[in-house]
């Protein structure tokens, strides 16, 4: 149902679909909220750090496992405009195979593992991430071998439970720099070939480095810059010629990590042919900042502290900074506040927090909700998707 209702869309008007990652309940409400109200089709797109199968622990989003965030999602999306997408699936997407150091034949398995539920349970999109390896620095071909075993898995799966899937494939992490016509041709030319060969239906996206790269509470990718960039072909000179590359194998173009791009460079994605483009981080910072806001401004400063405090001391602010980062303590805590959002020390808090709120008639979940919508509806309008 997702790929008709995806193409028919996207068929219709010239836009760039928004992927919006899950970062908490009020943003997977604001997603479900504004689906429905104008009635346009939105993947949510959990990583396997925000939500992964009963066997995993679930995620940090809500503690939520596969099957209860589909459920939740299924049960209060009432047109079916919210699209269950699987982001960066594949070995070592979860914290506990990283941890445990598992061979790469595990690895491999745990993921299978993760997508067998994922299928069950309704996600519509997968996207197969082989790109993460705690061992090496596999070569293209290495990485593609992988990208076959786990497609012929879950179409194999999606067969047994008669599900129709839609695939997304990609090879390289985000790197903030563009990606090369050479490697992108050859990229699809084998999967095409692999496809053929074993009877499978094409994959329908592929995640290409465009210049987004997502560091502290910016973009610093090139893709934004204002200044060319040695040795890179600008986005606008390079995207043009990349979705030429695309459109001979009937594939459409999927960027990632989209955060913090200005109005101008999120206007151009439309017009320059991007199909699907990623938002996730930002969106959780959003909500985090607000409540911090929020507190300050009601007076509730020590709140506001310790909020901060317990952020701080999840650590989860350490992947996101920069070299000789200047970040202060409070944006670090902004920046990983949605990590500790299902933590029970913050969820402790919070209730303090509605309880005196709940007093001057300021339902907290309300205000976070309507700031994170304020911030996806930037996007769909942009993207030209409203």
């Amino acid at each position: 149902m997702a790929k008709s209702k995806i193409f028919k869309f996207l068929n219709s008007k010239r836009c760039t679909l928004l992927g919006v990652g899950p970062m908490s309940k009020n943003c997977i409400d604001a997603v479900i909220e504004i689906a429905n109200e104008y009635d346009v089709p939105i993947p949510l797109i959990a990583s396997r750090r925000q939500i992964d199968s009963i066997s995993f622990d679930g995620g940090y989003v809500c503690n939520w496992d596969t099957k209860k965030f589909a459920d939740y999602v299924l049960d209060n999306d009432k047109k079916g405009n919210v699209i269950l997408s699987r982001d960066h699936g594949g070995p070592w997407q979860n914290n506990k195979e990283i941890d445990k150091k598992l061979g790469l034949e595990r690895a491999i398995r745990s993921a299978k593992d993760s997508f067998l539920v994922d299928i069950k349970s309704g996600f519509e999109i997968i996207h197969i991430d082989p790109s993460i390896d705690i061992y090496s620095e596999p070569d293209t071909n290495t990485l593609l071998d992988r990208i076959y075993e786990l497609y012929e898995y879950c179409f194999s799966i999606s067969q047994r439970f008669n599900r129709e899937i839609i695939f997304e494939i990609g090879t390289d992490e985000q790197s903030g720099s563009t990606q090369s016509l050479e490697e992108v041709d050859y990229v699809l030319n084998s999967i095409h070939l692999f496809c053929n060969k074993n009877s499978l239906p094409k994959p329908s996206f592929i995640v290409i480095q465009t210049g987004t790269k997502v560091m502290e509470m910016r973009n610093i990718g090139s893709f934004d810059s204002p200044i060319r960039i040695a040795n890179e072909i600008p986005s606008e000179i390079l995207i043009p010629k990349v979705l030429e590359v695309c459109a001979a194998y009937n594939i459409l173009l999927k960027e990632h990590n989209a955060d913090y791009l200005s109005d101008m460079a999120l206007k151009w994605h439309p017009k320059l042919g991007i199909s699907a483009a990623n938002v996730a981080p930002e969106f959780g910072v959003t909500e985090s900042k607000t409540l911090y806001q929020l507190l300050i401004n009601q007076g509730l400063n020590n709140y506001a502290e310790e909020f901060i405090r317990i952020s701080l001391n999840s650590n989860k602010w350490e992947k996101w900074l920069i070299n000789n980062s200047k970040a202060t303590e409070i944006e670090k805590g902004l920046i990983a506040g949605h990590y500790i959002f299902s933590n029970n020390e913050f969820i402790e808090l919070k209730k303090k927090i509605s309880i005196d709120l709940a007093s001057k008639d300021i339902i907290v979940d309300d205000v976070l909700k309507e700031s994170v919508k304020k911030a996806i509806l930037r996007y769909l309008f942009l993207f030209k998707v409203i």
